[in-house]
């Protein structure tokens, strides 16, 4: 089976304001149906490792290849429609448009990405809405809706376009804890009954736990579990 994320000796450094490396000589592959947690102290790594995951930034050495495909090469609008496309992201934050509803936040990627008429891609944002519990919240502003309910939304947006991959960064870093079990079922049912990959950094030791494989970071580096 090919990995939908595999990474060989990926290094990335920053030069500015001072140099430092954030992540060192990291090889990892990532399986359709699996839910990884990114797991260490603050300041290892663990989220400049989602982003070249995520095509949001670029390694200085190594590969990122997602769903086979090389990326180093790819142009910024290369990686930019392969990321709408194949990666879902779910911030701590759940950075909703205020102004717009739950669903015209969801079919925002929809109609960027151009594959579905405008009428298509509400129907979808509805859909995906509904498969979340939030049918009723479907025409309210995120200044309406819980902080539960604003990070399901968040999710059904990181599933507009049906992409294989989920990426979380914190995401129930400010959730209480039955929205933090809400979303890691959420995070289960994807990868188990869907098949995606979802990657998920936090601290949160009970999200953690709940994951199928914990990856552990030190200093920029992947470490063995103690």
């Amino acid at each position: 089976m090919t990995a939908l994320i595999d990474l060989k000796d990926v290094t990335r450094r920053l030069v500015d304001p001072e140099p430092v490396t954030l992540v060192r000589e990291v090889s990892l592959e990532i399986q359709p149906g699996e839910f990884v947690a990114v797991v260490g102290p603050s300041g290892c790594g663990k989220s400049s490792l989602l982003y070249l995951l995520g095509l949001l930034d670029r390694p200085d050495a190594g590969s990122v290849r997602i769903d086979g495909r090389a990326t180093e090469t790819l142009s910024e609008v290369e990686r930019t429609h392969l990321r709408l496309e194949r990666i879902g992201f779910v911030f701590q934050f759940h950075f909703l448009l205020p102004e717009l509803t739950a669903e015209a936040n969801v079919a925002l990627p929809i109609r960027r990405l151009g594959r579905y008429s405008r009428r298509e891609a509400d129907d979808r944002a509805h859909d995906l809405l509904a498969k979340l519990g939030l049918q009723a919240e479907a025409h309210r502003r995120p200044d309406r809706m819980s902080g539960g309910q604003r990070q399901r939304v968040a999710i059904a947006r990181a599933l507009a376009n049906d992409p294989a991959i989920i990426l979380g960064d914190e995401p129930t870093g400010n959730l209480d804890s039955v929205n933090t079990r809400l979303v890691v079922e959420e995070f289960q049912r994807l990868a188990h009954q869907e098949g995606r990959a979802v990657v998920c950094v936090t601290h949160d030791a009970g999200v953690a736990a709940a994951a199928d494989r914990r990856i552990h970071m030190l200093d920029g580096r992947i470490v063995p579990e103690t």
